[in-house]
């Protein structure tokens, strides 16, 4: 049964971080890229980041470049995402999914988790 579990949300203040973890487990993480995607209310849903299969190659959203940093284990079945200087902007659902490719069509989605900035 293929499985993305995202954890590592939470509420924080500006400028804080948070380091979100997504688990894989059902099928074989290396190869597939693997993108974070958040959609906040009223918003259209976003691809904030997303990272190849052996994680030689990433892409990051133009308003989280510097501050966002996309990074895997395969060996763990795991991806993170290490977000510094968060911003109330970033305040949404992230949740991570799989595709063949970055930039290509995702196509099983992890539950999410709630990521909030606010003083």
């Amino acid at each position: 049964q293929l499985e993305l579990v995202e954890s590592g949300g939470g509420l924080v203040q500006p400028g804080g971080s948070l380091r979100l973890s997504c688990a894989a487990s059902g099928f074989t993480l290396e190869r597939y890229a693997i993108g974070w995607l958040r959609q906040a209310p009223g918003k259209e849903r976003e691809v904030v980041s997303c990272i190849s299969n052996s994680g030689g190659n990433t892409k990051y959203l133009d308003s989280v470049k510097g501050r966002f940093t996309i990074s895997r284990d395969n060996a763990k079945n795991t991806v993170y995402l290490q977000m510094n200087n968060l911003k109330p902007e970033d305040t949404a659902v992230y949740h991570c999914a799989k595709a063949p490719h970055c930039g290509q069509g995702y196509d099983f989605w992890g539950q999410g988790t709630q990521v909030t900035v606010s003083s």
